[in-house]
């Protein structure tokens, strides 16, 4: 039996993301009505992290426990991985003892090649490239507030990251317009918006971007890894603000999302995250339930 992994939202199909969106819903009105659905039970999810983090760590491990299951949390201090082991031979070892791999990590290839040695599903939970699972909260969430995405008009705002690329995928599985307002220098990569061009653009302006938008994205001008950078990006980007006045240029019912965390005062103002158009809590709770949502569909048997 071949194994069903989660790399990019582009493993999936439209309808089965489709599914798993109105699937998180439903798991997360079960979870609040204090129904108890165990369908992972005594199974295990190993948790590999590479990179830092809050979301992610507490989603997955609390998602896990309420599907009935546990997960593992490794850290390259507590592994092989850590002190050189090679990740095909990781990816064999770890699948033979547990059900489901997630992994949070630096190159993509990382995933890639866990993927193809591994026995069990596997998820990507952060790569430098991409962020799916973020994006099953994100159209969750909008979906909860406005209805379907589909034919709508999302804006980006700053660097062209591996939040942003998650998004160009996006705009081709739920089928709405992406605007992509960077500096130059700071675009996603060019492959990934070319397969998307019909979708896809990309505005220097970020006033002019956010005209009529239905839903405004942002992320931190340096992410783990760039901290080096910091200084260079700050400058770069200091025009790729989220403030009040650029929430008005988009239209009246417009969103604004934030995978978190943030900076108040750079790639956002307080007004605007801390505002009535802010769902960047309803976001952040969402990676519970859409993730278990995903851990079901990938890892019940």
């Amino acid at each position: 039996m071949t194994n069903q992994h989660f790399l990019t939202l582009k493993s999936l199909s439209t309808e089965q993301l489709n599914q798993l969106l109105q699937r998180g819903i439903e798991l997360k009105a079960m979870q609040k009505a204090g129904e108890i659905y165990e369908p992972l039970k005594n199974q295990t999810l190993a948790m590999i992290f590479e990179k830092a983090s809050t979301r992610t760590r507490i989603s997955f491990e609390v998602g896990m426990t309420q599907l009935g299951g546990h997960a593992l949390f490794l850290s390259p201090r507590d592994t092989q991985l850590g002190r050189g082991e090679p990740i095909e031979d990781s990816a064999r070892v770890i699948s033979s003892m547990v059900d489901g791999i997630m992994v949070r990590t630096f190159e993509h290839s990382i995933v890639e090649t866990m993927a193809e040695f591994s026995s069990v599903p596997v998820i990507n939970a952060l790569t430098d490239d991409f962020h799916p699972c973020q994006l099953l909260a994100d159209m969750q969430t909008y979906y909860e507030h406005r209805g379907s995405i589909q034919g709508k008009t999302v804006v980006w705002i700053g660097d062209g990251n591996n939040m942003c690329q998650s998004y160009i995928n996006a705009a081709q599985l739920y089928d709405f317009k992406l605007r992509v307002a960077c500096p130059k220098g700071f675009e996603p990569r060019a492959d990934l918006v070319e397969m998307a061009k019909d979708r896809v653009e990309i505005i220097r302006d970020p006033m002019q971007a956010a005209d009529k938008a239905d839903l405004i994205v942002t992320d931190v001008w340096a992410s783990m890894g760039q901290e080096d950078e910091q200084r260079l990006r700050k400058q770069a980007l200091s025009h790729y603000r989220v403030s009040q006045p650029l929430m008005e240029q988009a239209n009246p019912d417009a969103l604004f999302m934030h995978c978190l965390p943030a900076h108040r005062g750079e790639e956002v103002t307080a007004e605007v995250i801390d505002g009535s158009q802010s769902v960047v809590w309803d976001e952040a709770e969402n990676r519970l339930h859409a993730q278990k949502a995903l851990l079901e569909f990938l890892m019940k048997r």
